[in-house]
């Protein structure tokens, strides 16, 4: 799957192991490396769902993201590139996604 980046600044930190660390510890660190890794790895969002991290999709005010976990409380949070693939009941097709842009990581509880 492709993985791009909300912000130039986001990319920088995220490349970093460096920056990773001093930011969110070694474990925040790896933990955002393996998710990383994993997307890089997927062929489409629809390979995430069995996997570790509980890839799912947020609702309110952040409807049209997904997250994943990282170390409590941080998530990934991320969203399909345009042009959006729907299903016929107009949900995400996990399936259909092969792009995806990293919004930032955060805890948003």
């Amino acid at each position: 799957m492709e993985v791009r980046f909300a912000t130039s600044q986001l990319q920088k930190t995220m490349s970093g192991s460096s920056t990773l660390n001093r930011r969110f510890g070694d474990i925040g660190a790896r933990k955002i490396r393996t998710r990383l890794s994993q997307l890089e790895a997927a062929d489409s969002l629809a390979d995430l769902r069995s996997l570790p991290g509980r890839w799912h999709e947020l609702t309110g005010d952040r409807a049209g993201h997904l997250a994943a976990d990282l170390h409590q409380p941080f998530r990934m949070v991320l969203r399909p590139a345009e042009p959006v693939p729907r299903t016929d009941d107009g949900s995400l097709d996990w399936a259909r996604v092969t792009t995806v842009i990293i919004t930032e990581i955060a805890d948003y509880h």
